[in-house]
């Protein structure tokens, strides 16, 4: 049984399961997170040890153009396997998203004004399927990208921004949350596993990008959206019981649709 107290904003179950990628087995575990809002911590979310700084320095070598290639076209498969594996002891509901970003609260099935029959659920490829086949022309006032945008091919992120903002409604927004640089799942990748920039595989075929915030705010701008929250959540884990620190960084954002005419 793990005992985790939280202090500020909690993490995503995604970081917090054991079966997870990132983490790790514990007997008690303290969490603490603060978001990074100054602008030293902007430019440098996380302070690297001398090692952790040579480790990124000499990790050089990329997966070949043909793996590259290869997870590229098996990225569906792989995540399908992922989910299959993980349908039932993975995520749990913390209703964390509803404590992070108030503009979810009225979406609780509990809301009197749930519908089920407004609610249209399809499957689809954000970088290639149109969002215009299932849901009208900016008609949605909130869209979430929690730990979505990371698994996305870099070449291919701008083509899933500009899918949802078709969708959304003149100054609705796009709440998101995704690892960020110099996240502990990033320092510990081992040589081998680099696709290129800040973008790794996992063992599993499974891929993910660790965001700066200028990069995502400049990913964003470009496809028409303001930024209106853009930070760094930092947050540590402490297995006492084995003495390690993790750290963990996330990125959180709110960008709004910018409103015609402005």
């Amino acid at each position: 049984m793990t005992d985790t107290k939280e202090t500020s904003k909690e993490a995503p179950p995604y970081e917090d399961n054991p079966q997870s990628h990132e983490s790790h087995n514990s007997s008690k575990v303290t969490s603490t997170a603060t978001p990074a809002t100054s602008k030293s911590a902007s430019l440098c979310p996380r302070v690297l040890t001398p090692e952790q700084l040579e480790k990124l320095h000499n990790d050089a070598i990329l997966v070949s153009d043909f793996k590259q290639l290869k997870l590229e076209k098996e990225a569906q498969k792989n995540w399908d396997l992922f989910y299959k594996r993980n349908s039932t002891n993975f995520f749990k509901d913390r209703h964390w998203t509803t404590r992070e970003f108030e503009e979810l609260k009225a979406c609780r099935q509990q809301n009197p004004l749930y519908n089920a029959k407004q609610c249209k659920a399809f499957q689809c490829d954000l970088t290639k399927d149109d969002l215009l086949e299932n849901i009208p022309s900016e008609s949605v006032d909130v869209v979430t990208l929690i730990f979505v945008l990371s698994a996305v091919h870099p070449d291919k992120m701008h083509l899933l921004l500009e899918n949802i903002y078709k969708v959304l409604k003149p100054g609705g927004c796009v709440l998101f949350r995704d690892y960020g640089l110099y996240d502990h799942a990033m320092m510990r990748f081992k040589s081998g596993n680099k696709l290129g920039d800040n973008f790794y595989v996992r063992q599993d075929g499974t891929r993910s990008f660790f965001f700066s915030d200028d990069y995502l705010a400049q990913l964003f701008t470009q496809a028409g959206y303001e930024v209106l929250v853009n930070e760094y959540v930092l947050r540590e884990t402490v297995n006492k019981k084995e003495g390690l620190s993790v750290p963990r960084v996330f990125l959180q954002s709110k960008f709004k649709k910018v409103t015609t005419g402005t």
